[in-house]
This record gives C-alpha cells, structure tokens and sequence, in this order.
C-alpha cells in the first residue's frame, strides 16, 4: 500500500509540477552548453508568402470584428491572403463575408465538420505558409509577422501562438482557465526552447503548406492531430507568445466542463492514432516532452489522484508517519477548497481562490469523463459550440 501511495503520488506530482520543474532546469542546461535559441532577423522580402484561413459556423454575431481585425494584420500585402470557409452556416455569417473583396469565401450548405471545411480549403491554397485562426478570437497586430519569421529556420514545420483568454475581475469559476492557460504558456515556452512544443492551440497555428497532411475526417482534435504529424517528420512546433489570440472565457463553468470533455475524448483518439511518438527510439525528446505533457494528463493522473486520496486514507488504519496524516489532511482541505468553490458558484458569490481548486478538479472530471465517452463512441468531430462571454 505505502509503494502504491508514493508511486501514485509521485506521478501525479510529475505531471501537473514536477514536468514544469525538470523542464525548466533541462532549459537551462541546454542554454549553458548550447546557448539560447536565436531568432534570425530578416526583411520584408525574405518573409513568406501566407494564406490566413478562418474557419467560421454560425458566426454572425462576431463576424465584423472578426473582419477587421483580419484585415488590420500587419504584413506585406502582396504576401498575404485571406480565406474564409463557412460551411453549413445558416445565418448571415456568408452573407457579410462576401462583401469584402479582399477576403476569398468558400462556402457550402452542407455542414460536415471543421476539419473537412479546413481540407476543402486547403485544396486551393498556394502560399509558402498557412495560417489557422478561429473566428471567434482577436489577433494582435503583429501575429503574423511575429509567427512568419520563424520559417527562416528550416527545422520549423509549424509555429504556434499563444491563447489568452480574456477573464473579467470579477469573474467566476472560470477563472481557473486564465490561470491554467498562463501557465499553460510558459510550458509551451519552455518545451519550445528545449525542442518543440507538443501540439499546437487552434485559435492560431501555422504550418509549412508542404508539411500540411489531411486527417481523418472524425477527428476531433484537428489542429493537435495537423501540427503532431508534422513533428513526427522531425520539424519542431515552435511556440511564439507574442503572436496570440485573445477570445473570452467560458460562459460558464457547464460551458467549460462541455469543452473539456470534448478535448479529452479527442485527447485520447490522438494518443492511440499518434502511436508510434510513443516509441523513444524515434525521436527520443520528442517522445519524452509528448508523454511528460499531454499522455500523463490524458490517461492515468486524473485516476490517480482518486488512488492517492483513497490509499493515503486506508494507511491512517495502520502504524503510520505524521507524514501520512498532513498529507491526508492537506487533500482534505484542498478539496474542501474545490467544494466550497463549486458552492460559491451555484450562489454566484465570487472567490477567486476558491475558484482554481474547482477548476483543477472539474479539468481532472473531465479527461474521465471524455475517455468514457470516448471508449463508447459517443464523440462527435463536429464542434457543439461552447458558450463564451
């Protein structure tokens, strides 16, 4: 029981602490005997030429900022086209596109999924680079030159943004995603300098147009799955937070459980199609940042912080440390913390530090409940909209 304990809890430790801890030190080493990463300067006319595809469905509502905040991007314009894909959408969101010449539209009634919306649109771009962003974000000005000029290094197959979300002051449980996304991002930092970044956030990724590989059309982390193949041929995922997209919070925190679940089920149809990333003899970095950043998370952390609780639990029976009973009691508190943030909730009374022991838990919830989802098959590809503010 004790080995069980303390293995359990050394991965759970690993995953959500001790990964961000060795990394950091991984960093440092490699920048003692290597030095720092250099981005290469170079002119407008060394830059790429780039295609920025958004992916748009039932947008109507925020399709105009949308738009201009597209076409206030800065870069050559002689090097950067837009297209917009808007299948299935039954609102406006076509209509409005259409009466902007610099915008290309592609759109058909049929509604089959973003992914398949992203091949269709794929299929007529010619740019050295192509850029996703989602339609419901807002780019900063210098997204695109700040993304683009990381291709000046031929080992970068795709860059990726940062996602920030936008969380009011007063704000209520899902408060807790803000704060999981910054650190989120200096992860993403750290996992950058030391190799590359393990997957790429959809609100806004580029690739090569040449690395780009069409997936399956059921899967439902599409921008995960496009930026992992392309690691898997040896390219790095750079990550540059100074190019980001802003989008708001959930609406909610039913809103945000929906969003997790679904990242977790296509978290874990990713794992078993990525199979062979698995393998260390591969691409052993690789390998390593992958399992160390996303499997664990995935698979057996969330169960084993219930194996945690309930052993630490049978241990105080027997002849024990004190260990044991702080250990036990410090879960005790923090879930009671979580609790009392899940009460708050339901009485719209805002703590925030009550707010990211609920959001842990309900992230934790939610990867068991999107792996028996998808274990039935119930996970659809195409998106079911979350709320946002």
């Amino acid at each position: 029981m004790i080995v069980i304990f303390w293995i359990s809890l050394f991965i759970v430790f690993y995953t959500f602490f001790g990964y961000g801890i060795f990394l950091y030190l991984l960093v440092k080493l490699r920048i003692l005997l290597k030095g720092k990463r250099v981005l290469q300067t170079t002119n407008d006319d060394h830059l790429p030429t780039v295609t920025l595809i958004v992916a748009a469905y039932n947008e109507e509502a925020f399709i105009l900022e949308k738009i201009a905040n597209t076409l206030s991007l800065k870069y050559p314009e002689d090097k950067l086209s837009f297209l917009f894909v808007t299948d299935g959408s039954d609102d406006r969101t076509p209509e409005i596109i259409s009466n902007y010449e610099k915008i290309k539209l592609l759109h058909q009634p049929q509604r089959n999924g973003k992914i398949a919306a992203i091949h269709r649109a794929m299929e007529t771009v010619t740019t050295e680079i192509v850029v996703f962003t989602d339609a419901n974000t807002v780019l900063n000005d210098d997204a695109i030159l700040n993304i683009c000029r990381h291709y000046y290094d031929r080992s970068a197959g795709a860059v990726s943004g940062e996602k920030r979300v936008s969380i009011q002051d007063l704000s209520d449980a899902t408060a807790g995603e803000g704060f999981y996304w910054k650190y989120e991002s200096k992860l993403k930092t750290w996992d950058s300098e030391l190799y590359t970044v393990v997957g790429a956030a959809g609100e806004l990724f580029s690739v090569r147009t040449e690395l780009y590989d069409p997936i399956p059309p059921d899967s439902i982390l599409d921008d995960f799955m496009i930026s992992m193949l392309i690691a898997k041929k040896g390219y790095r995922i750079v990550y540059e937070p100074m190019a980001y997209a802003i989008e708001g919070g959930s609406e909610n925190i039913q809103e945000e459980l929906k969003r997790k679940i679904r990242i977790a089920a296509g978290g874990i149809q990713s794992i078993v199609r990525l199979g062979s990333i698995l393998n260390p003899f591969s691409n052993f970095i690789l390998s390593f940042q992958y399992i160390s950043h996303r499997v664990l998370r995935w698979t057996i952390t969330p169960f084993l912080l219930d194996v945690v609780f309930l052993v630490n639990g049978l241990i105080l029976f027997y002849p024990h440390s004190a260990l044991y009973n702080v250990l036990f009691a410090s879960q005790v508190i923090f879930y009671l913390f979580a609790l009392a943030g899940w009460a708050l909730e339901k009485k719209h009374l805002r703590i925030k530090a009550l707010f990211i022991p609920y959001y842990f838990c309900m992230m934790n919830y939610a990867v068991i409940a999107g792996i028996v989802r998808y274990i039935q098959g119930n996970q659809s590809a195409i998106w079911e909209k979350s709320k946002r503010k």
